[in-house]
């Protein structure tokens, strides 16, 4: 796809209306992780330094068209001032005159923080007369939140047909990223996918099979797949009812030459808690009344020669009950190890989703991956396959 970036823009002077997320965890009216607002600093800086007037744009909770005080961007304001090591103002208001005033009296190289987007209904129906009342503050339009990508809203896709529309910096290394690990990457691709239920990754799985050569199925959802293939997985977590998508989708990947890997042995036990009594087992000797926690040596020794193979590797969700000890060790293993050779020059490395980030700062593998989505639903939805509106508007 070919978008404009920053690198294309004229900003001194103008008006830059710049979608960002700042939908943080909050504590007593406190920010207590700055991780997205660290991530649009580099674009706010660029454009300040270019003399542009950067007006941030963003949303705060689910305040569904009304004021909600509880949902005030308000109180992020001097997190984003803070971190940024410049003032900035804040308007209790997105539209209006209480926000064209604000505007009015920045000077070149100002940031002003708008009130939550949210505040009002047609923000999420993408109502053009509300996109026309967030444009009238601005000159251009960045949109550097890939995050909020995936939902057609006033202030991430209404906004960019009217004004001059660009990709922030944020948004162009998360679009270059994901580019290059599925729309154009270097082959043989591997993808990891794990989590809990194959009922909430059907089309991200589907989608992958006719994209990437090697499929690796961790989590939960490989006991759909194995008890599909006849394997009795105990009281594991397994749907049952789903056998028959298990089954297609199996179907379609040897269609697509396509390998799947599931796993080669099991770690059970017969309680979910940390430290739990386990065992290591066979896959014919899952006890019936135990249920499959992670997956043992064997199936980490696999993953690590799929690893081996593969120039690049997709990545979203861990292996087992990676949040308690002992089950952590599969993904840990396999984190850590896709980390070196990511370090070693030899994989390039994209990983996104929440339980994804969580397990790879968990193993302490997240700084040497080649790049890592905080993007939750809008990565998913790009890994099935489908067209994000807040970045289909910004095509050139």
């Amino acid at each position: 796809m070919s978008f404009k970036t920053l690198s294309d823009a004229d900003l001194s002077g103008k008006r830059v209306l710049v979608r960002v997320d700042l939908n943080v965890p909050m504590k007593d009216g406190k920010v207590t992780d700055t991780t997205r607002i660290e991530r649009v600093l580099p674009t706010i800086r660029e454009i300040s330094e270019a003399g542009g007037k950067i007006v941030l744009l963003a949303h705060f909770g689910r305040p569904k068209g009304e004021k909600v005080a509880e949902m005030s961007l308000a109180p992020v304001a001097p997190a984003v001032a803070e971190l940024l090591g410049k003032p900035v103002a804040f308007a209790q208001d997105c539209i209006g005159e209480t926000a064209k005033t604000a505007v009015d009296a920045m000077a070149n190289g100002d940031v002003l923080l708008l009130e939550n987007t949210r505040y009002y209904k047609g923000e999420e129906k993408n109502d053009p007369e509300f996109a026309k009342e967030l444009a009238a503050n601005g000159d251009l339009y960045v949109n550097d939140a890939f995050s909020a990508a995936h939902r057609a809203h006033g202030s991430t896709e209404g906004i960019a047909k009217l004004l001059p529309a660009f990709a922030g910096r944020t948004m162009q290394a998360e679009l270059e990223a994901l580019g290059s690990a599925l729309s154009t990457p270097v082959r043989p691709v591997l993808a990891v996918v794990g989590g809990a239920k194959v009922s909430s990754k059907i089309d991200l799985l589907e989608n992958l099979v006719s994209k990437v050569d090697i499929l690796v199925i961790g989590g939960g959802m490989a006991n759909t797949f194995m008890a599909a293939k006849g394997i009795n997985v105990g009281k594991s977590l397994c749907e049952h009812d789903l056998k028959d998508t298990a089954i297609r989708i199996m179907e379609a990947a040897e269609k697509a030459n396509c390998e799947i890997v599931l796993p080669a042995d099991a770690v059970v036990a017969w309680e979910f808690a940390a430290n739990a009594k386990n065992e290591t087992v066979a896959l014919d000797a899952i006890p019936a009344d135990a249920m499959m926690l992670d997956v043992g040596p064997v199936s980490i020794e696999v993953v690590k020669q799929k690893i081996d193979s593969a120039k690049t590797l997709v990545w979203n969700g861990p292996f087992g009950a990676f949040e308690i000890e002992p089950f952590d060790k599969a993904t840990v293993a396999a984190a850590q190890y896709a980390a070196e050779k990511t370090k070693a020059g030899l994989l390039k490395t994209v990983a996104g989703g929440g339980d994804t980030v969580a397990a790879l700062n968990h193993a302490k593998a997240s700084e040497d991956f080649s790049y890592i989505s905080t993007a939750g639903g809008a990565f998913l939805e790009w890994l099935e396959g489908k067209e994000l509106p807040g970045v289909v508007a910004l095509e050139a």
